[in-house]
């Protein structure tokens, strides 16, 4: 998969023109976005079948700050897809290769009336894309 890039907005910065930490958390669903579009299941594409897949835990570390007009790339890897849960892991580094942050976020999978989807089953080519996107730990 190809590393997200995400160019540090002036608006993301506090009064010291360091990056607020809460950007990170939108940086990691920018560049979960974009993993998926590049999976070839953007966000549109599950919704428009009803599943929708909200955060339930992060773990963030941070490392190193950002300011203005830093470039940041994030790499996503896949590091658990059960069937029912999902847990990608992030790491974001400067364009000269200083580490900024890491961190996981885990997602579960729903049906428009809240009811868990077992992915491997009832939308098994999309569970597909995900395991062969590079997990060892696909069940």
């Amino acid at each position: 998969m190809k590393p997200y890039t995400h160019k540090v907005q002036y608006y993301e910065t506090d009064r010291m023109g360091i990056t607020h930490h809460s950007n990170y958390i939108r940086w990691m669903e920018e560049a979960r976005t974009d993993y998926l579009v590049q999976l070839g299941w953007p966000l549109e594409k599950l919704e428009e079948r009803g599943v929708v897949s909200p955060v339930t835990a992060l773990e963030v570390k941070y490392q190193n700050t950002t300011t203005f007009a830093d470039e940041i790339v994030i790499r996503v890897n896949l590091l658990r897809c059960t069937g029912v849960r999902l847990v990608l892991g992030y790491e974001m580094e400067k364009g000269d290769g200083t580490p900024v942050f890491s961190g996981t976020s885990e997602h579960c999978f729903l049906d428009g009336t809240g009811k868990i989807l077992r992915l491997n089953r009832e939308y098994p080519d999309f569970y597909q894309a995900l395991t062969r996107s590079g997990t060892a730990d696909a069940i």
